[in-house]
């Protein structure tokens, strides 16, 4: 292969790396097989070998937070540590939990079913029924996103013998009653949409095979997915059918066992909860109804029955702001949970509803700085009495699990993280960059105090699907960048949540090129501030932040001295194509579309890398498991780039999925691998900023 420029702009479609999308081809596998070595070669030395076993011995400790979720008087768990790297599904009771070192019942040993089976399984979750000791498992091949469903007797602790059992495809399932489920599932003729999820919900009753199950609720198959959940905090019970055509519109619908009844008569963007009798909505755009108008991200509630009714008569529970979002809401004991961030600081108001009117309170004795999360300890709405887990944490201080009881007593520590880093001498400090366009971008810098100009950075950001990133306590960088003389950088871009929708919306379809902008705009506060310069800065994102990596790699290359891209999306002209990136169209836009692709193609890095430039040093790892984002994203830029001539790595473990590997070890070596390259490419030896 000649090293030239293609595809093109000119031609985006002159693609001579397209086999490399074949995953389990044998041309690509040797491929692989040739770049893994060549990686492991130069970056997994004896330094990467000590470093790993770190990692994976501070991911095993036994005094690591067991997070767990009520069900019928049990707090469940899945844990695991170097003896059971595929993890123990346990339970224990909250009086036990309470103690230092709380007894726990094994309910499946995820190692032993895959040994005893020959299977790679890994643990993907479980649906459950409030009351039932019978609960579907969901069962992943090496990480994946599609799994095996299974029936599984908690009382027995066994499979359940002739009990519901569904192939490998994306799929989830819901109890109706104890022998009837409604399956939203991919498997079968006709029955995938084109992002590869469900286009039906079916009926399944016990006994009967999956073709036998009637579809009580379909969509076409250019829609994103269907689902449906059952609402038993209501007698009879509801339930609730969803058709989301894309990421950010959705249709419900109520109905019952033959299917949807009623549609909610609601725009597709808005975002509900129900609990009961009552409704909570979020619209995205601002939205006039029945004479009123409300903002783009306030928080409307109503009594459903009065809304089925005819009623618009909405009552505001929250008000956004410029920079004052809601982050999430949802009902905990009959009381709807709003989750704010202020300026990036964190509060949460409870609004409880009744015939007179929604009552407020704030939930004290939380912190209004760092990272806060709270959520509800139960899994069903139904058996909720109110009671809440928090998180508590930030860069240098490790999380604290907390119980608030009835969602108003203080919060009661449970458990708190070790301290895994030495934090001595290390400062947080918030800070704002200004964008091309004047917007003010934040960032928070980690690591010792004062400016040297020549900190060893590593830099991370996403910048996409309205998720906000936050300053998290972070046990790789902190053990293995900070407290050994580095300085980390996590930035907030647009494209993101952190101030709602319209932070969101700046940094979407074509606004994707400003959000790109706003990282290398940090990039270049840092060097202003005297913090460090262009060659000592490392930067790292994965999956949407895999297009912002390789988009610094051929936009801004002066910028960086080293770029680690993960699990990454890159092609903007085939994405649409590959696995489930039909389903991403609402956030990037259809390349299909020659409109769409005039701005897709700006920063379609893929098309966009010419030879010849100053690129810096970069390592592409993915997972060949990913059936989410294709390794073929990866693969292809990796190849293209070192027919160009440039210094491009690359890396791809057999397992992992959408993440970084199926267990702590292989976590743990994907993430030093990714850190070896880096220090060696912006020259720091450890301990030496």
């Amino acid at each position: 292969m000649s090293g030239d420029d293609r595809p093109t702009l000119q031609a985006p479609d002159d693609d001579p790396w397209l086999w490399l999308e074949e995953i389990e081809g044998a041309r690509a596998l040797e491929f692989i097989e040739r770049q893994n070595l060549a990686t492991l070669q130069q970056f997994g030395g004896v330094a990467f070998e000590r470093d790993t076993a770190i990692l994976a011995a501070i991911y095993d400790r036994s005094d690591n937070i067991p997070y767990v979720s009520r069900r019928d008087g049990f707090l469940y768990n899945l844990w695991k540590d170097a003896a059971n790297p595929r993890g123990l599904w346990r339970r224990t009771t909250l009086e036990e939990f309470r103690k230092a070192e709380p007894a726990w019942e094994t309910l499946l040993d995820i190692d032993r079913l895959a040994a005893t089976e020959g299977a790679d399984w890994l643990f993907g979750g479980a649906s459950t029924r409030a009351g039932s000791a019978r609960v579907i498992l969901s069962l992943s091949r090496g990480g994946s996103d599609a799994v095996t469903l299974r029936e599984f007797d908690i009382a027995t602790k066994e499979f359940v013998a002739d009990g519901f059992v569904l192939p490998e495809a994306k799929s989830g399932a819901e109890w109706v009653d104890a022998d009837t489920l409604l399956l939203s599932s991919a498997l079968g003729e006709g029955m995938a949409t084109s992002s590869g999820y469900a286009r039906t919900v079916r009926l399944w009753r016990r006994g009967t095979s999956v073709e036998q199950a009637p579809v009580v609720f379909e969509t076409t198959p250019d829609h994103m997915r269907v689902y449906s959940y059952v609402d038993d905090t209501v007698s009879p019970q509801r339930i609730w059918f969803i058709d989301q055509s894309d990421f950010f519109n959705f249709r419900t619908s109520i109905g019952n066992t033959s299917g949807a009844t009623t549609k909610l008569d609601l725009p597709s963007n808005i975002w509900m909860q129900t609990h009961a009798d009552w409704l909570s909505v979020k619209p995205r755009e601002a939205w006039t109804v029945a004479g009123r108008s409300y903002q783009a991200d306030a928080m409307l509630g109503i009594s459903l029955p009065a809304f089925l009714a005819g009623s618009r008569d909405f009552t505001v529970l929250f008000e956004p702001g410029p920079r004052r979002a809601l982050q999430g809401f949802s009902w905990s004991g009959g009381k709807l949970v709003l989750s704010i961030l202020d300026e990036l600081r964190p509060s949460f108001e409870i609004r409880t509803p009744s015939p007179s009117g929604w009552s407020r309170e704030r939930l004290q004795g939380l912190p209004g700085i760092g990272v806060v999360d709270v959520w509800s300890l139960d899994t069903h709405e139904s058996e909720s009495n109110g009671d809440l887990l928090a998180n508590v944490q930030d860069p240098l201080t490790p999380p604290s699990l907390m119980l608030i009881e009835r969602g108003v007593e203080s919060p009661e520590v449970l458990k708190q993280a070790p301290k895994i880093f030495n934090a001595d001498g290390l400062v947080v400090t918030q800070h704002e960059a200004i964008s091309d366009d004047g917007e003010r971008i934040p960032y928070v810098q980690t690591g010792p105090a004062g400016e040297t100009g020549d900190a060893p950075v590593y830099m991370s950001a996403y910048g996409g699907f309205g998720l906000a990133v936050k300053p998290q306590y972070n046990s790789s960088l902190g053990k293995l960048w900070l407290e050994r003389g580095g300085t980390t950088v996590q930035a907030n871009l647009r494209g993101g949540g952190e101030f709602g929708t319209r932070w969101h919306d700046a940094g979407r379809y074509a606004g994707k090129k400003l959000s790109h902008d706003d990282f290398a705009t940090v990039a270049a506060d840092l060097v202003r501030r005297g913090v460090t310069n262009p060659k000592r800065i490392a930067a790292q994102g994965g999956s949407n932040g895999g297009i912002l990596i390789t988009n610094m790699l051929v936009r801004y290359p002066e910028r960086f001295g080293a770029l680690f891209c993960t699990i990454p999306l890159i092609d903007m002209r085939r994405y649409t194509k590959l696995l489930a990136g039909a389903s991403w169209i609402a956030e990037y836009g259809d390349p299909d579309k020659p409109q769409e692709w005039e701005w897709l193609k700006t920063y379609s890095a893929y098309h966009n890398a010419k030879p010849g430039q100053p690129y810096p040093p970069i390592l592409i790892a993915t997972t060949r498991r990913d059936d989410r984002v294709h390794p073929g994203h990866a693969r292809k830029m990796a190849a293209k780039l070192q027919a160009m001539g440039y210094e491009a790595w690359f890396y791809e473990p057999a397992a992992g999925g959408h993440g970084y590997g199926k267990d702590n070890k292989e976590r743990a070596g994907f993430q030093v691998l990714g850190f070896q390259f880096l220090k060696e490419k912006i020259g720091w030896r450890d301990g030496e900023a």
